[in-house]
């Protein structure tokens, strides 16, 4: 694979001929490049009116590799062939370098120009492209590839160093001004030959593209190209590879995307996202240009509205920004009800009002950058997770909340600069591990999570907001205009019309089994759990008749008899000839659900074994074949409910739980309390509405 640089362009205030003359005194050797050990000139001509004058050098390079790939190689030293056009009427040097040492199985080439900047006649431009193509070495291609890229880089950064040192010992010399060339009085015969030379010479400049191969093209001087101070200063440090990834995937943006093009930032955004690996960004971003595009996500700021609804129960708002100048954004999870928005609003609309959360984000940071004179590109989000419970787990909310996380991750990479999360209790998690998963690694590395009273005193808020912004519900001074959320009313839910309309209905009912309970024959389902400490995930909705919700652990399966009458597909499954408490035991106690209700709950298991979910009919004790027989002559089931169940396997949720840990030394009480490894299981439902 063929290996590419293109630099930024780097400015020297200085005029064309100064940086000429710093430029000669690199040769034949140069101290400050130690890898560098001398030239020789192999030939040089000059023009009539000594216009164009080139040089062709012979330049021998130290090899700085491991011993043995030296020894293998032979050489302790590579030499390189450097041409230069020296044009002191355009004021350009044009440089082109290629490799004579190991020609036939490593293909080097090297591209520099120095020009004048377009709109400061007394700066100098520079930049430079290379192209690197190992066809074979000995079997150590991928070694030898690694090397190289790495010198070269290294030494990119010093070249321009050691320009600037020659230009500072020419004007300690007192040198700080060399005249511009001016034509001198050339002979008629001389003509002749003067055109002669400045032809050729001419026709190589322009050949110098040809004959580099599969090396890039150098950036033209116009106003799309990027200097190293904008870079700096708006972007932030990068590597030489980095810049140069930024600078080819912005050309091939330029070249491939006629028109508008992302800005600078949002291109960087996506390289970070895939460790700057060209390809691999450039499939990324382009997945997102067109995502944007069928979706017209660039005039999202302009055209949406929220629904007044939204903004009085969604729990979410910008807050002043963190200590290194970050936009801050508060989301008071737990005092959202997630499920009474979808049913109100849609999962259309959150995720549109999401979408808006990081359209504006972005213009946020732009502004802060401007506002604090250096790159900001990402913004801190605080996650205020008191009130959070059982409801949260509702499972077409936990879907959509994984939509939306898909949907960020792929379209806004890289915008998260550190997510505080607050009083988080002990349900968190098991949210966390149904949600961990679909969060990239990059992204769980800037989770801070704080249970109880943690975040405050040192350690806390206070290392990365400033006291006079923390909010007042998190003992700070500030009043914070962040809505507070609440239930939303069942009167303001979408009918079923209109949820059918946005396919809400069929997507949850996809989610969901349905279950009739009988008066002696209850709905059961059985969970085997192969090892101790995984977790058992439910939640039901109660669409007729009340319930009573239990579940049950037993050693092993009880033994199916013959089908009771009315039994279905899933049987009774406590065997009726065994004993509580013997043969089984309850480990959640039994909770009535009322018609209309809606359940979620979790259990961390203590051993392995069956678990059983029962839900049966909620009334006074009576005769079960009675009960039965009575049933089955009804006109229709007594209860009716909707159920999901999910088991997280114990490998899955400790691996959570250690990420979760990872992410901040000040969680090790919840993950305690949540964790069944103290030999005690832990269970809990809630009846959310």
């Amino acid at each position: 694979m063929v290996q590419k640089y293109q630099s930024p362009v780097r400015i020297y205030k200085y005029p064309f001929e100064l940086v000429m003359a710093a430029y000669e005194k690199r040769f034949p050797t140069c101290p400050q490049i130690p890898v560098f050990l001398g030239s020789e000139v192999l030939r040089e001509s000059r023009s009539a009116d000594g216009a164009v004058h080139v040089v062709e050098r012979s330049c021998r390079l130290r090899v700085e590799a491991p011993r043995l790939l030296r020894k293998i190689a032979g050489v302790e030293h590579v030499v390189f062939v450097q041409r230069n056009v020296l044009n002191w009427r355009e004021r350009t040097l044009r440089i082109e370098a290629h490799n004579e040492t190991f020609a036939s199985r490593v293909v080097v080439h090297e591209n520099c120009s120095y020009t004048v900047h377009p709109e400061n006649e007394e700066w100098t431009c520079f930049e430079q492209s290379a192209s690197l193509d190992i066809r074979s070495f000995f079997g150590f291609e991928s070694a030898l590839e690694k090397i190289a890229m790495k010198q070269y880089t290294a030494n990119v950064k010093r070249g321009k160093e050691v320009i600037e040192h020659y230009l500072n010992e020419l004007i300690s010399q007192g040198i700080s001004h060399v005249p511009r060339w001016t034509p001198a009085r050339v002979r008629e015969e001389d003509a002749c030959s003067q055109a002669g030379l400045e032809g050729p010479s001419s026709l190589d400049v322009n050949g110098l593209r040809s004959t580099q191969g599969s090396a890039p093209e150098m950036v033209g001087t116009d106003g799309d190209k990027l200097d190293a101070d904008y870079i700096e200063k708006c972007l932030g440090h990068l590597t030489p590879m980095q810049e140069s990834c930024l600078i080819q995937l912005r050309h091939w943006l330029q070249e491939t995307h006629k028109g508008k093009i992302p800005k600078d930032q949002h291109i960087l955004r996506f390289l970070r996202a895939r460790d700057f690996h060209l390809d691999k960004a450039r499939e990324m971003l382009c997945q997102s240009l067109s995502w944007r595009k069928q979706h017209q996500v660039d005039l999202l700021l302009q055209t949406w509205h929220p629904p007044a609804l939204l903004e009085e129960f969604y729990a979410g708002g910008w807050h002043y920004q963190d200590t290194d100048g970050r936009p801050l954004y508060i989301l008071r999870l737990g005092h959202m009800d997630t499920k009474g928005l979808m049913k109100a609003v849609g999962e259309e609309a959150l995720l549109q009002h999401v979408l808006s959360v990081n359209e504006e984000g972005q213009k946020r940071c732009e502004g802060n950058t401007k506002q604090f004179g250096r790159p900001i590109s990402s913004w801190t989000c605080l996650v205020d997770l008191e009130g959070l419970n059982m409801r949260h787990l509702w499972r077409p909310g936990v879907k959509a909340l994984l939509r939306m996380i898909e949907v960020v991750e792929d379209n806004y990479p890289e915008t998260l600069g550190r997510l505080l999360i607050v009083r988080a209790p002990r349900v968190f998690p098991v949210l966390w591990a149904l949600i961990s998963p679909f969060i990239n690694e990059n992204t769980r590395q800037k989770f801070l999570i704080y249970s109880g009273s943690n975040y405050q005193g040192p350690g806390g808020l206070v290392d990365y907001l400033d006291k006079e912004v923390i909010p007042d519900f998190l003992g700070g001074e500030c009043m914070c205009n962040v809505p507070e959320g609440g239930l939303v009313p069942k009167s303001l839910y979408l009918t079923e019309e209109e949820q059918e309309q946005a396919e809400q209905l069929h997507q949850w009912r996809e989610t969901y089994q349905s279950a009739s309970v009988l008066r002696g024959a209850p709905h059961e389902v059985v969970v085997e759990i192969l090892e101790g400490e995984s977790v058992i995930t439910w939640d039901f909705d109660i669409l007729r008749g009340d319930v009573v919700f239990s579940l049950y652990y037993a050693k092993q399966a009880p033994k199916l008899g013959p089908p009771e009458p009315g039994a279905r597909a899933s049987g009774q499954l406590v065997d009726r000839g065994g004993a509580l408490g013997a043969d089984y035991s309850r480990v959640e106690a039994p909770l009535i659900c009322r018609e209309g209700e809606s359940i979620q709950g979790s259990h961390v298991t203590r051993w392995p074994g069956i678990y059983l979910l029962q839900w049966q009919m909620h009334g006074p004790p009576g005769n079960v074949v009675e009960d039965v027989l009575t049933a089955l002559h009804s006109p229709g089931p007594r209860c009716k409910l909707l159920y999901y169940y999910e088991v997280l396997a114990s490998e899955d949720f400790r691996g959570s739980m250690s990420s979760l840990e990872s992410c901040t030394s000040r969680f090790s009480q919840l993950s305690a309390a949540t964790s069944s490894s103290s030999g005690q299981s832990h269970s809990s439902s809630l009846v959310s509405r």
